[in-house]
């Protein structure tokens, strides 16, 4: 049983200065160092993401106010304008947001064409130095800080020393920098539409990362299916459950989204996009598609399905409401039950939206590294095997099995993974991390329509949102269709 030892607590207390696989008591699970040092930037992410929703909070400006004792001195002194206005909204979330897509467009610029995890370059993106340039100054750095807050020396000091903390400062010196940024208005205006063509991109990135997770998932499931039958009952039963959620979904949006005298728009867009969701699933079973790829099936067009009803339905709740005379009253129609108007409603549908939102943005930027999804995404040279062993957690699959353990000192067992090369592309992670503060930043700050914007109307009515999503379905829905396609189209490339 792993208890609080003085020692865990000095591991924890020295994290920033320590390297993240070791900061943990050792009665942990086990920890590659390739998946420890993602996790570090995917925590810096996460903190700095969350910055920028409470600062477009209401209820959290409102809570400052009315709690902190001479509010208002206290922002004049820090010349952050009346009530701290320059340090809450949009044009807050656009600077801190400039300062994290900068940290990380530089660790894309430092890590390019880096193929050796033992290098100067890698072992800084992995959190420790081997270069005596600048091992001096962080000897030195990392000295002061066990000095100070840390209550366990000999666990803080491992075998290499490592710089965490050095780049948190680093990354809070880009996102305070932001605020004072010289011509704030030009800033704002130029940095919006560089922060949509950057969130343009990880649309685009993620939308092929849900079709290539879809082929995985039945390519892994079917290779099993020679070995024990019941892999086949798995993915029958997964595909049934899929088909009726998507059209569950079209059901339920017809009855709430749609009225006989309204809502036009929502029923074309609503009978489009179910039409070609049964388009695409007839092309993957068709003849001649199964000569060209005799492993298409139902699970493909299934999670495709799923997804687009899914961006439906969202692009229907951001959709600007739409007023109806019924009786003599006007009425609100075309809206779910929980955005009827009560806050409390408004607030769980906000927390909902945020939670997928978050959910979406971290898993494709780290599954979007892999060398599998990389490869598929046409960064990597490399090629992967067609078969591999069947599970049903193949998505967490290991890149690699050649690693070496190794012990630190009171902390958790690291697998030393990346002994014989990287096993992601650093540069790439970094820049994926770039687009994705972008889209952060966008999404937080409703896009275009960012004037009094505040997270807890994230999903309030938007009518570029809604192009955006209704744009991102038949973006999705076409890519499927391309790699139905492709091996006709292109025969030399897909030929074994």
């Amino acid at each position: 049983m792993c208890r609080p030892t003085p020692c865990c607590i000095g591991q924890l207390a020295c994290c920033c200065g320590s390297a993240a696989c070791s900061c943990c008591c050792g009665c942990c699970p086990k920890i590659k160092q390739s998946t420890s040092t993602r996790f570090m930037y995917v925590l810096f992410f996460l903190l700095v993401t969350i910055v920028c929703v409470v600062m477009m909070s209401p209820t959290v400006e409102q809570k400052m106010r009315d709690h902190i004792p001479l509010y208002n001195d206290l922002c004049e002194k820090l010349n952050a304008g009346e009530n701290c206005s320059t340090l809450v909204g949009y044009s807050a979330v656009y600077k801190v947001c400039f300062g994290m897509a900068c940290f990380f467009f530089f660790f894309f610029i430092f890590t390019l064409r880096v193929n050796s995890a033992t290098g100067c370059r890698a072992a800084i993106h992995n959190g420790y130095v081997h270069c005596l340039q600048y091992r001096c100054v962080y000897v030195c750095v990392n000295l002061f800080i066990n000095l100070c807050v840390c209550v366990c020396s000999d666990a803080c000091f491992s075998p290499s020393d490592r710089f965490w903390f050095l780049k948190f400062i680093a990354l809070l010196a880009c996102c305070v920098g932001g605020f004072f940024l010289p011509g704030q208005d030009i800033f704002l205006e130029v940095w919006r539409y560089v922060g949509a063509g950057g969130g343009f991109i990880f649309l685009l990135i993620q939308l092929m990362l849900l079709v290539e997770f879809a082929h995985r998932w039945n390519t892994n499931w079917s290779s099993g299916v020679n070995d024990n039958r019941l892999w086949y009952g798995a993915l029958a039963m997964v595909t049934l459950v899929l088909f009726s959620i998507a059209v569950g979904a079209v059901v339920f949006m017809a009855l709430f989204y749609t009225h006989s005298q309204a809502c036009l728009l929502n029923k074309v867009f609503l009978g489009v996009n179910g039409s070609l969701c049964l388009i695409v699933t007839l092309l993957a079973i068709s003849p001649f598609i199964q000569r060209l790829q005799p492993k298409s099936g139902l699970l493909q067009p299934g999670v495709i399905s799923v997804y687009v009803m899914y961006l439906t339905f969202s692009a229907f709740s951001s959709k600007p409401k739409e007023m109806l005379e019924v009786n003599g009253v006007n009425t609100t129609v075309c809206v779910f039950p929980f955005n009827s108007g009560s806050e409390s409603d408004k607030r769980i549908v906000s927390i909902v939206g945020t939670v997928i939102m978050f959910g979406c943005v971290l898993y494709s930027c780290l599954t979007s590294t892999t060398r599998r999804s990389s490869a598929a995404l046409r960064v990597c040279r490399n090629s992967m095997p067609e078969t591999e062993r069947a599970r049903f957690c193949f998505c967490l699959g290991d890149d690699t099995d050649d690693y070496d353990e190794e012990k630190t000192g009171g902390g958790q067992n690291v697998l030393y993974d990346e002994r014989g090369g990287t096993i992601y592309s650093y540069a790439y992670f970094h820049f994926v991390f770039f687009l994705g503060s972008l889209y952060v930043m966008m999404t937080v700050t409703n896009w275009f329509h960012y004037d009094n914007h505040k997270i807890d109307k994230l999903l309030d009515g938007s009518w570029s949102v809604f192009w955006i999503k209704m744009a991102s379905c038949w973006v999705c829905l076409i890519l499927y269709i391309w790699t139905l396609v492709a091996p006709m189209v292109c025969p030399k490339r897909f030929e074994a």
